[in-house]
């Protein structure tokens, strides 16, 4: 705190995964209850500004600017933590494959809400989540696909009357009327009523 080292906080997402967010500084404390206050800062900037203590030189800025800034990546930094950890959860819970294609490599999939998250009903919890692959998460958002009430896949009527090569076929048609695979624990599954949300919409999109 008294001489503004960057350091680096590693924030539990899920038990044994963190997120490290880097550079923090130190910008208070209280010895009585050992707790102690933390700020993110800008990498690029911090940098710049070791750079110019190392060649003695200051820069003042105006604080209504600076305060803005500090804001904006407090809110950008909890935006990802958010997101990384509604991520670890869902694939956690999938066993990190997709729940379409069983796909198994952690790179490629994702965590797809099923209510995105602003909006009511879109809490960042397991059961509003479905671990998919790029290709299946995209069809999803896109309403090419969906997963019905009773985890059932329903792939969009034009979709699934194309010709076209073997990854339509097998990555997308071939999809229609499979059952997707459910995590181990019934408490994980996706919630039946906001996949009957995401029904309505699906079935409202139309080709």
């Amino acid at each position: 705190m008294v001489t503004r080292s960057p350091l680096i906080y590693f924030f539990g997402i899920v038990p044994g995964r963190y997120l490290a967010v880097w550079p923090v500084f130190i910008v208070g404390d209280n010895p009585q209850s050992l707790f102690f206050d933390v700020e993110v800062d800008d990498a690029r900037l911090t940098l710049d500004r070791l750079r110019s203590v190392t060649a003695g030189s200051v820069t003042v800025e105006d604080p209504t600017i600076e305060d803005g800034r500090r804001r904006y990546i407090t809110a950008t930094v909890r935006h990802r933590v958010h997101q990384e950890a509604f991520r670890e959860r869902v694939l956690r819970a999938y066993q990190e494959h997709c729940a379409l294609c069983h796909l198994r490599h952690q790179e490629l999939l994702d965590a797809a809400h099923i209510i995105a998250d602003c909006e009511v009903g879109g809490e960042p919890i397991v059961r509003n989540g479905l671990a998919l692959c790029k290709l299946h998460h995209a069809a999803f958002d896109r309403h090419f696909l969906t997963v019905r009430p009773d985890f059932v896949i329903q792939v969009r009527r034009d979709v699934l009357d194309e010709e076209d090569g073997p990854m339509l076929r097998h990555g997308l048609q071939g999809m229609h009327d499979q059952r997707i695979h459910l995590p181990k624990s019934k408490r994980d599954w996706p919630d039946p009523d906001r996949l009957a949300v995401r029904l309505q919409r699906f079935l409202a999109s139309g080709p």
